[in-house]
């Protein structure tokens, strides 16, 4: 999915406002050379997740009736760094597209991302399925730990360069 870009200044101007033209041109004015907007930064969102249930298997299921970019990206961040997490989503409809003029359906998204899903009720074979894996405790979750610079540590990459447009949909 792109993002909606800001309104540019004035037509011909490439900044997205008048205050961004304001200090490209006293940059330029002092004679320091410069970029604008050549680099995207990825950065990770320090939250909480509270599935809603989980079975005695280690599935966890979140029921959903509506699938809202947050939720996307929220889901996204926890599958990522906690991948160990078996996380299956029951939609109360998953052929609901997940914005107005968009193609894509909740189970579609889940198909692009192999995401598990279910529409309505939860499958019985995931009831009755084996254990699949162990749901840590409140106080054995923790997030990725920092760096006094506010860098992740080894465990996770920093990629500078990488597009994030469309990875919400």
């Amino acid at each position: 999915m792109r993002k909606k870009r800001k309104k540019r200044s004035s037509p011909t101007s490439k900044y997205r406002s008048g205050f961004e033209q304001t200090l490209a041109n006293q940059l330029q004015r002092s004679g320091v050379a410069f970029e604008y907007e050549t680099v995207k930064l990825e950065y990770q969102k320090i939250a909480t997740y509270t599935p809603d249930f989980i079975l005695p298997n280690g599935i966890i299921i979140e029921a959903k009736g509506v699938w809202t970019v947050e939720d996307r990206t929220k889901h996204l961040l926890v599958r990522e760094q906690h991948p160990h997490l078996d996380i299956r989503l029951v939609f109360m409809n998953a052929y609901n597209k997940i914005r107005k003029g968009s193609n894509t359906t909740y189970a579609r998204w889940c198909e692009k991302k192999n995401i598990i899903y279910a529409n309505k009720t939860i499958p019985k074979s995931w009831l009755s399925s084996k254990n699949t894996t162990t749901v840590p405790t409140a106080d054995q979750v923790m997030p990725v730990p920092l760096t006094t610079t506010g860098v992740h540590t080894a465990s996770h990459v920093i990629n500078i360069d990488q597009d994030m447009e469309g990875k919400l949909e």
